[in-house]
C-alpha cells in the first residue's frame, strides 16, 4: 500500500511526535469506513458494500462463485444487481462500526469470519445481530483474535435466529465462557457453538 510506504519512513526516523502514527492510521481508517448513502443508491448494497469491504482490507465472495474477491481495482462490472456478497472475510481489516450501515442492504450472507479486527467491539456484533437480512440470511459467524470482543458482544448475536454455527478463538475478553455459550444456546438452540478459548 502506498500509504504504508510514505508513512513508515517517516515514523521510523522519529520526526513525528508519539502516537501520531497511530492516530494517522486510526484517521485513515475511520475514511475507509465513512458510509456513502449515495454511493450505494447508485450502484446498489452489494457493490457498495464490496467497496468498502475491500477498501478496508477485507475479501468477498460472490453467490454461484467460489473465487474470493481481494482486488479493488477488479471489481467485477456489469448490470447492477449481478454480483450479491454471499461470504465476507474480514481476517485483518480495517472494518468499525461506523461502516456496518453498508450491511443493511446485503441479502445473501450466509458467512462472515472477524479474524484479528482490531476496531471490531461488542457494539459491532450487536449491530451485525440487528441488522435485520443478516437475521434471516446468516448461517457460519468467526471471530477469532478480536481482543475488544466480550462476553457482551458475544450474548448480543442471539438476534441473528437463522445461524446454524459459530466459532469463537482467542478472544481474551470473554471471562465467562460457559455462562456466555448456555445463554446464547437457550437463544438459538440449533446453534452449534465451537469454542478454543484459554
Amino acid at each position: 500500500m502506498l500509504w504504508g510506504k510514505l508513512g513508515q519512513p517517516a515514523c521510523g526516523l522519529g520526526k513525528l511526535p508519539p502516537g501520531a502514527c497511530r492516530a494517522f492510521w486510526g484517521w485513515l481508517n475511520a475514511v475507509f469506513n465513512k458510509v456513502d448513502y449515495e454511493r450505494i443508491q447508485a450502484v446498489g448494497p452489494d457493490r457498495a458494500a464490496s467497496e468498502w469491504l475491500l477498501r478496508c482490507g477485507a475479501l468477498v465472495r460472490y453467490r454461484g462463485y467460489q473465487k474470493w474477491q481481494q482486488d479493488y481495482n477488479g471489481l467485477p462490472t456489469g448490470p447492477l444487481g449481478k454480483y450479491k456478497i454471499e461470504a465476507i472475510n474480514a481476517t485483518d481489516s480495517c472494518i468499525m462500526y461506523r461502516g456496518f450501515d453498508y450491511l443493511d442492504g446485503l441479502e445473501h450472507v450466509t458467512e462472515i469470519t472477524l479474524q484479528k479486527c482490531i476496531y471490531i467491539q461488542d457494539a459491532c456484533l450487536q449491530r451485525l445481530s440487528e441488522t435485520k437480512n443478516l437475521q434471516k440470511s446468516l448461517l457460519q459467524l468467526k471471530i477469532i483474535s478480536c481482543g475488544n470482543v466480550t462476553d457482551k458482544g458475544i450474548i448480543a448475536l442471539h438476534k441473528l435466529t437463522n445461524l446454524e454455527y459459530l466459532y469463537l478463538s482467542d478472544l481474551p475478553g470473554i471471562r465467562e465462557k460457559e455462562t456466555t455459550v448456555r445463554i446464547l444456546q437457550q437463544a438459538l438452540p440449533n446453534l452449534e457453538v465451537e469454542l478454543d478459548l484459554e
